[in-house]
């Protein structure tokens, strides 16, 4: 029989639940531990995910007996830190997007867990949609050439809230965090570096102090190009749309569904075990562990992305 492994969440805001949920569909999983910084949060999702330990305090879930790893799902600000202490205690991680916001932290991360020898995984949930799945089979499989991939990111965030409308603590940033799924998608679907970037952004919020608003350029070395609108002024429809022009098809798509540039569904059920990306994210960490390999969204393996991060913002004023 397969040994349990057992893990721990930090932060249970909306993607922590989202985890929480997906670990609960993955055989051999048990949730050992709910960390948040408000304790009485942490132990009413304990209580109603099953955890038999709840804390505000990571470092002492690091010394609980038999924990194996944990998932972050905490403010940005906290996620190279929190990463590196959990590699230093031993515990292999999963870090929600973004890896940092700083390429020197980020590249600290992939380093540690190297000399740790331990899974370091980032929450790029793209490479695992099975909507991107499908047309990345498409592109091995040499039947489609990306061209062009256009991607619309709109939110409306003109106060400090998170996706259940719940206050933050913290401020999310479109480069760092909502252009890192979109920079990252074009690099591993391209297969190639980018030899061209450029970035527009509009005025600051005057509360907030960031840019509600980004216009994006990239060009591959393989001469695709990729543009990336991003918006936390849009008042909806929200969320992010791709569409991936290509030299024999166009297709459209939203999260885990599908679609042809005629509208037609492109049906991708069977794409994978599951068409919940965040699901089939979760269950590539557990079985990087177990089998003792590197995962598909390795800290390593999306260190590029954040390099061309680096290179946008400082072309970004001061």
């Amino acid at each position: 029989m397969t040994k349990p492994i057992n893990v721990a969440v930090a932060g249970v805001g909306a993607f922590g639940v989202k985890h929480l949920e997906s670990l609960g569909q993955i055989d051999g999983v048990n949730l050992l531990s709910v960390v948040d910084s408000e304790v009485d949060r942490a132990r009413d999702v304990a209580m109603r995910f099953g955890a038999p330990h709840h804390s505000s305090d990571l470092i002492e879930t690091l010394a609980l007996p038999g924990l194996d790893a944990v998932i972050l799902c905490t403010p940005t600000p906290m996620h190279a830190r929190q990463a590196l202490a959990c590699l230093k205690a031993g515990k292999h991680v999963q870090i929600e997007i973004p890896l940092a916001d700083r390429l020197d932290e980020a590249r600290e991360v992939v380093e540690e867990a190297r000399r740790q020898g331990l899974v370091a995984m980032c929450g790029h949930t793209r490479r695992y949609n099975p909507s991107h799945q499908y047309v990345r089979r498409r592109i091995e499989a040499g039947e489609f050439h990306l061209q062009h991939l256009v991607a619309q990111t709109y939110f409306f965030r003109r106060s400090n809230i998170n996706a259940l409308g719940q206050a933050r603590s913290w401020t999310d940033h479109l480069l760092w965090h909502h252009a890192a799924h979109t920079v990252d998608l074009f690099l591993y679907q391209d297969g190639g570096t980018i030899t061209q970037s450029h970035i527009l952004q509009g005025p600051q919020h005057a509360e907030l102090g960031i840019a509600m608003d980004m216009s994006i350029q990239l060009k591959s070395s393989t001469g695709a190009l990729c543009t990336l609108a991003l918006s936390f002024n849009n008042d909806g429809p929200l969320g992010t749309t791709f569409r991936y022009i290509g030299d024999s098809a166009t297709y459209i798509a939203s999260y885990d569904d599908l679609y042809t540039g005629a509208n037609e569904k492109v049906d991708v059920s069977g794409i994978d075990v599951s068409i919940n990306g965040v699901e089939l994210q979760d269950r590539e960490f557990v079985a990087a562990i177990r089998e003792g390999r590197e995962a598909r969204s390795s800290a390593a393996s999306v260190l590029p992305c954040y390099e061309v991060l680096d290179t946008l913002e400082r072309q970004l004023p001061v």
